[in-house]
Order: C-alpha cells, then structure tokens, then sequence
C-alpha cells in the first residue's frame, strides 16, 4: 500500500467526517444540549482532551471511519445526572430539528464550496453529455452515431449530463437495444437502436456502448458558482436514482463500496492531480450529507422521521423506544458495512 494514498484516505474521510459532525455540535452546543463526547474515528481513544469550562471530552479514535457527537437524550436509558432542560428531548421541536438536520446541511455547504474552489483554480467542466470520441469494436462505432451528438434521451428518458448517461448504461443488465436520441450538429434529432455489449471488471458486470463525453473548461467567478451547483444536483440525482434502484432491484448490493473501494478511489484520483482529490473529497461529502437524510433508523433520517411523527401526534414518541429501534437500525448498518467490506477485500486482492 502506498503511504500517500493511505494519508489522503485517512484525511479525505476524516475531514469529511468531522464537517458533519461538527454541524451537529455547533447546533447542540447553541441549543445548550449536553454533550459527552465529540469523536473523529471510531474504537479506541488515541487522543483526548478537555476544555476548561466545558463538558465535552474531545476525542481521535484509531479506527478513521466515523465519528460521533454524544449527546444527553440520545442513550436507551435516562441519565438522571444531567438536568432535564439539557436533554435533547426537552428542546423546543425546531431546536431538534435544526441539531439533527445541521449535519447533512453542513455537508453540502462544504462540498459546495469545493466545487466552487476547482471552479475557481482549474476551471468548470461542462456537463452536457456531448460526444467527443467513438470507441473502436464497440456497438456506438458503427451505428451512425458522431462526434459532436449531443445525447437527450435514453429509452425515453431525458438525459441531462453525461452522469445521467454513465449511470442509465450501468441500469443495463442484459444486451437488449437501447434506443439512443441525439441532437445532430446540424439541429437533426435522430434516433439510434444500440445494444450494448457485455464487461467485466473487478467482478462487476456492466454493459457499455463505447462512448466518450466532451470536457470543455470555463472560467470566472460565475461560471464556477453556477458549475458547482450543477455538479452538486448531478450527484444528488445519481444518488436518489442509485438508491431507487437498490430498492427495486435494479441495482444489487455488489455495486457497493466501502472503505477498502474509496481507498482504491483516492488512489487513482491522487494519480489523476489535486483537482481530483479536491473533487473525490465534495462527491463523498455528498454522499455523507445525502444517505444521512434517508428515513432509516440510525441515519439523521430515520430521527428526522420520528420528529415528523412527534410533530404529527403532538406527542414524542417514548425516548427508550426511538433510542432502541435506532440502535437496532446501527447494528444492521455494522452488518452491511462488513459485507461491503468483505467484497471490497475480494475486488483489491
């Protein structure tokens, strides 16, 4: 393993980790919720310290995937020694909704203000999934397809950057055409029938049409603002549309990485230049930000979830009762964590 690309991998998720926890803290602090601990890294404490005047211990734990904010109001069982009015349970329902939410919120702030940031220094890449290259003995070659066509559907449905296009061929799971409509360079609309032809890398299978997607740089002030939050939406979508697919089948569990996968990332993103570790650093600070908010127990979602159905009944939902099926919902999390891992393992050896 190359000593760099484990000290990128420990700071990218590091730093990644401690921007959303941080958004947790600040709003717990500012709503005066007590707080135990607040942890970059997961296991053993390798590092800690305490402020004068204040109860937080301030922890580095040695494994550095996670991190944690501790609360008062969170445990299964009450703890009688912190006063009542600094439980997370007695804050007013917007002060909770804030110290949850402020996480992911913060998230997205940070990988916007990268996004920006590449802008800036090396210039806005173009999204629009325009053509600049056939690639030979694959289906596209041949089927009148050129350089320059600019992709508008696939089978029907729009595509609106060549995200769009990568993650709608990797939808594909059989060689059956796919019908391909194009915005020729002399306004022409046309439509091609393409069947994709079958790959296999690294134990996954996908089917490509062998295409590659122009890449042309602006810059200025605000072509990076108005880059970065069409980067920023593209990834959301990609997201929402991956876990769509999860849940319908569309995509299987083996298309997951964990840990072991990002590392293999920062690898090739430290050979590709700083723009592109910069850039890995915002796609997960998304990620973070984004799976958080979904409705599941444990995630940011799944307490957002139970604060709409306090808001709902005007009544919380039992403190021991939400604390445990969160707990539960962790332990799954573990699970699936170690079986991504597991096929991460398998992939790099």
């Amino acid at each position: 393993m190359n000593l760099l690309y484990i000290i990128y991998f420990v700071l990218i998720l590091g730093v990644t980790i401690f921007i959303h926890e941080l958004g947790h803290f600040i709003f717990a602090k500012k709503s005066k919720i007590y707080v135990y601990e607040f942890s970059i890294g997961m296991g053993p404490k390798i590092f800690k310290f305490n402020r004068k005047n204040d109860e937080t211990t301030y922890c580095i734990g040695l494994i550095p995937l996670g991190g944690y904010v501790k609360m008062s109001g969170e445990e299964i069982g009450e703890d009688k020694n912190i006063p009542k009015n600094r439980r997370l349970q007695s804050k007013t329902w917007g002060q909770k909704f804030m110290v949850i939410v402020a996480g992911c919120v913060f998230n997205f702030i940070f990988a916007f203000l990268i996004l920006f940031a590449i802008g800036i220094f090396y210039g806005s890449n173009s999204l629009e999934p325009k053509i600049a290259g056939l690639v030979e003995d694959f289906p596209a070659y041949n089927s009148g397809i050129e350089n320059g066509d600019l992709i508008l559907k696939i089978d029907n449905q729009k595509m609106d950057t060549y995200d769009d296009v990568l993650l709608k061929l990797e939808m594909v799971k059989d060689s059956k055409e796919i019908d391909i409509k194009v915005l020729k360079a002399d306004g022409k609309i046309k439509t091609y029938q393409i069947k994709p032809v079958k790959t296999e890398i690294d134990d996954i299978t996908s089917y490509k049409i062998g295409v590659n997607f122009a890449s042309t740089k602006t810059y200025g002030f605000v072509n990076a603002i108005k880059s970065a939050f069409d980067r920023m939406f593209s990834i959301i979508k990609s997201m929402y549309t991956i876990i769509i697919s999860l849940i319908t089948g569309a995509l299987g569990i083996n298309s997951l990485s964990g840990p072991v996968g990002i590392y293999t990332v920062v690898g090739d993103s430290a050979k590709a230049g700083f723009d592109s570790v910069l850039y890995l650093i915002a796609f997960l600070s998304i990620n973070v930000g984004f799976v958080n908010l979904l409705p599941f127990p444990a995630f940011d979602g799944g307490r957002l979830l139970f604060l709409f159905i306090e808001k709902i009944r005007k009544k919380p939902i039992p403190v021991q009762v939400e604390n445990i099926i969160h707990t539960v919902g962790f332990v799954f999390l573990m699970v699936l964590m170690l079986v991504i891992t597991f096929q991460d393992i398998q992939r790099l050896f």
